[in-house]
């Protein structure tokens, strides 16, 4: 049987978790695929660094170019995160021909596009399984499983941090803060918290999602991002009322004007009756809509040593059956279609609407605030105006029918100059799945 040889770069979380995996399962491995794969060499910061599964020392080194430069290394899996070092290492491997496996989100939602172009140049390939959702093989069903289709939506519930923390909120009446820091002592929740809380890991993901499914390559500052920071206990329960639930959501939708799509993350009301409402705590789940297939969920663990693992050695069979068969790449990584399409700017983007003000309990300020959304043509379909005592301060709920983003927030900057406003609106977009 062929040998195909692994050399990792990168032995903590994930690279431990590989090593492990292929331990257990290389062999179940091997027999499906008839490559037989063996990890040769691995590099490492430290060789006492601690990490969840224990690697030989005589596996490891601390340069990173033995691995690279090892002739008997045929297939390299860069796993060190970061944009520097990481796209050094992957173009040093793809100048000697080799293919590369990496989980580097944020890598490819940055240089995507021309790693891409610098595998094609030198022959070799790209797999990265691993970057989008853990062990969900979301990246393969698009490359592969719906070749065939137009995607129609995608949405993606794709950050298990900003997930587990909006779950306990709703589960529990929490406050925000009170739950991140309890997430931060369990390992949820990095410190400092912001790339996961404020959306940039969210953004990584679904821009690589987005090129995909539309064959352009969408760049990270196309896409409009909002966090979950300003989320309180009080619209998690008046979203509740009115039959929703409050989720960080990528959305991916193909607009009806030209090749525009909507690329965004942004806290979302979706409905209670809707699938991805019940994706809780730490789980991931992509919903894809395709014009042939229809409608699809991918659901499971995003993150962690072996669900990334499993992806891992996804692309690690790939990887050895095209060197057995002789080519750089079955499927290429990524492959512009159809016309050239653009990123809509987030203002023309239409949704519905919650709105929240909390406002002071007197005659005539539902009124004033109706009119404000009249003039801007904005629809109101239900109000939610608790009972409070004349001169208190009370909130104000708003559903509001379809309008456009850029309306949406001119007509609440007016709002907000009111006397009887006070603090600044909370808005919200919901998605109906329609």
């Amino acid at each position: 049987m062929q040998q195909v040889n692994l050399g990792m770069i990168g032995g903590g979380t994930v690279g431990s978790g590989v090593y492990h995996a292929l331990q257990h399962n290389g062999g179940l491995l091997s027999s499906r695929i008839g490559v037989n794969v063996a990890i040769r060499k691995v590099a490492v910061k430290a060789f006492d660094e601690p990490r969840p599964y224990e690697i030989p020392r005589s596996m490891m080194t601390t340069d990173w170019r033995e691995v690279v430069n090892d002739p008997q290394v045929h297939v390299v899996a860069e796993l060190i995160g970061g944009t520097t070092l990481a796209a050094e290492i992957i173009l040093s491997a793809f100048k000697l021909g080799k293919p590369v496996i990496t989980a580097n989100k944020a890598l490819l939602s940055k240089h995507g596009e021309e790693l891409f172009a610098a595998a094609k140049k030198c022959g070799a390939n790209l797999y990265y399984e691993a970057s989008v959702c853990g062990g969900i093989p979301i990246i393969k069903s698009l490359r592969e499983g719906f070749v065939g289709n137009r995607i129609q939506a995608l949405y993606g519930i794709v950050n298990g941090t900003c997930n587990y923390i909006l779950t306990r909120m709703k589960l529990e009446g929490a406050d925000f803060s009170d739950v991140l820091t309890d997430a931060q002592k369990q390992g949820y929740a990095e410190t400092p918290p912001d790339l996961d809380i404020d959306g940039w890991d969210s953004q990584h993901k679904i821009g690589i999602l987005a090129s995909l499914a539309h064959g352009f390559w969408v760049r990270p500052e196309k896409i409009y991002v909002e966090g979950i920071r300003h989320i309180s206990v009080l619209d998690i329960q008046f979203a509740s009322k009115l039959g929703y639930t409050i989720k960080l959501l990528g959305t991916v939708k193909k607009l009806e004007s030209g090749c525009r799509v909507q690329a965004s993350v942004f806290p979302t009301l979706i409905p209670d009756t809707h699938v991805l409402a019940s994706v809780s705590h730490v789980f991931n789940a992509v919903f894809v809509r395709g014009d042939v297939v229809g409608d699809t969920l991918f659901y499971g663990r995003g993150a962690g040593k072996d669900a990334t693992a499993s992806a891992v050695l996804s692309d690690l069979a790939d990887a050895a059956l095209d060197l057995k068969l002789g080519t750089p790449s079955r499927v290429p990584p990524f492959v512009p279609h159809e016309c050239k399409g653009a990123v809509a700017p987030i203002e023309e983007v239409i949704s519905q609407y919650f709105v929240r003000l909390n406002v002071v309990d007197k005659p005539g300020v539902l009124a004033k605030i109706a009119t404000i959304f009249g003039q801007s043509d904005i629809g109101i379909s239900s109000v939610i105006q608790p009972e409070g005592h004349e001169g208190a301060r009370v909130p104000l709920i708003f559903m509001l029918h379809y309008a456009s983003n850029g309306a949406v927030h001119q007509a609440l900057k007016k709002i907000g100059r009111l006397p009887v406003v006070k603090g600044k609106p909370v808005m919200l977009r919901v998605e109906n799945f329609e």
